[in-house]
């Protein structure tokens, strides 16, 4: 009776936490279906079984955490698909793997994978045949990277990359870990799952990044009354704030590209390419939803799309690609009702531009002092990528452009 084992859910997480089991001891399994729930430092993601049969053993409950490898479940009478083999569960060392990973199988003995050479595709795991299928990828065409010609993630990645089709899993919601009360009123909030993420991320920005910050107090006045105008015709796409300066923001990264960057080896890696990433309070803790190449988006493309990811990502629906690859981050924390921010830059990326609330305060224009509608906005950088000289020039064209909207959209 073959046991089906944690496989590599991607991303280099190397466990997860069972959260709902969808089958019981005695149930029949089918080919793919899913079988569990499980919670990594990323999502929630529902894991199909790679054969069919019956369902003997569950190795585990929720709440345990199973690292990569170890048995799931183990089905008696199981029946695989062509072509793919059943891996064995037998620990690694024994002159067998056991180390069942994205690429799902074994590499010799029995539980072997199927070679390439013997005219059948070789062996991928569950969640890589999903990955294609679901995106009409012919995983028969797939010419596999890994030991063996195996199919992995990566290949199917490519695949889709090549007809620009969407890549990842999708996760469902499920709430932050819940909290213990202890002896004196005390309570205990487990670190785990996407905090425990968040909080290493934060950890090692802080102890990596020589981080500076500067800011400046802007004039929304008119953007405020050029998103109202842009909104009047009620069938036409809602314009958010939060687009309008995140495309500023995407146009002063071209003039100062050291901004869009990561550091890699003492060397400073630039990207024509913005991926934005935009801070998201969920009920699992903070998440960064990435936009791919936001540079080639128009403004109602922008808006549509942060607006649709801010909600998938409220509802822990978001795929585990949109949560990585960010060369900059956005972080609208005027949400909560406050101006300012000392932001902790989202490693390993080299800035972070913070947005405070807009609210009425006294300013002087034309030698009056009057009502206008303030901001003000905020630069995280890291030092080793440029100097004050680079971020003030960045946010001084953001603010500008805040200050003069319809001007500065006509350059787009």
């Amino acid at each position: 009776m073959p046991a089906f084992l944690l496989p590599d859910l991607g991303e280099g997480l190397t466990e997860a936490e069972i959260v709902t089991w969808h089958v019981r001891v005695g149930d029949t399994v089918a080919i793919d279906q899913t079988v569990v729930e499980v919670e990594t430092a990323k999502a929630v993601v529902e894991v199909p079984v790679p054969f069919a049969g019956r369902v003997t053993v569950l190795h585990g409950q929720p709440g345990d955490v199973l690292t990569v490898g170890e048995p799931l479940l183990t089905v008696a009478g199981a029946e695989t698909e062509p072509g793919f083999a059943i891996p064995s569960a037998t620990p690694a060392g024994d002159g067998e793997s056991g180390n069942v990973l994205i690429g799902y199988g074994t590499s010799g003995g029995r539980g072997g994978r199927t070679a390439a050479a013997n005219g059948r595709v070789a062996v991928v795991s569950p969640l890589v045949r999903r990955l294609a299928r679901n995106a009409g990828v012919d995983i028969t065409t797939i010419r596999g990277s890994g030991q063996d010609g195996l199919i992995t993630r990566r290949d199917v990645d490519a695949a889709m990359e090549a007809r620009s089709a969407e890549q990842g899993l999708s996760p469902t919601a499920r709430p932050a870990a819940e909290p213990t009360v202890g002896s004196a009123g005390t309570t205990r909030i487990p670190i785990r799952g996407s905090r425990k993420t968040v909080a290493d991320k934060l950890i090692r920005s802080r102890r990596e990044i020589p981080e500076a910050t500067v800011w400046v107090d802007v004039d929304a006045t008119e953007l405020v009354r050029l998103r109202s105008a842009l909104n009047a015709d009620e069938s036409a796409p809602k314009i958010s704030l939060l687009a309008m300066i995140s495309r500023y923001a995407i146009l002063g990264l071209g003039r100062y590209p050291e901004l869009n960057a990561r550091i890699e080896d003492d060397e400073i890696v630039t990207s024509t390419a913005v991926h934005l990433g935009f801070a998201a309070q969920t009920d699992r803790g903070l998440m960064v939803p990435v936009l791919p190449d936001a540079q080639a988006c128009t403004l109602e493309q922008l808006s549509t799309t942060l607006a649709e990811r801010t909600l998938r990502a409220r509802d822990g629906k978001l795929k585990l690609g949109e949560l990585s690859g960010g060369t900059f981050t956005i972080n609208n924390y005027g949400v909560f009702g406050v101006d300012g921010s000392a932001a902790i830059i989202n490693y390993p990326e080299v800035a972070m531009l913070g947005i405070g609330r807009m609210i009425e305060r006294p300013w002087v224009v034309g030698g009056q002092v009057v009502a206008r509608r303030i901001t003000q906005l905020t630069l995280a950088f890291d030092h080793r990528a440029c100097d004050g000289g680079t971020a003030g020039g960045f946010l001084r064209f953001v603010a500008d452009c805040v200050e003069s909207p319809a001007r500065a959209l006509r350059t787009m």
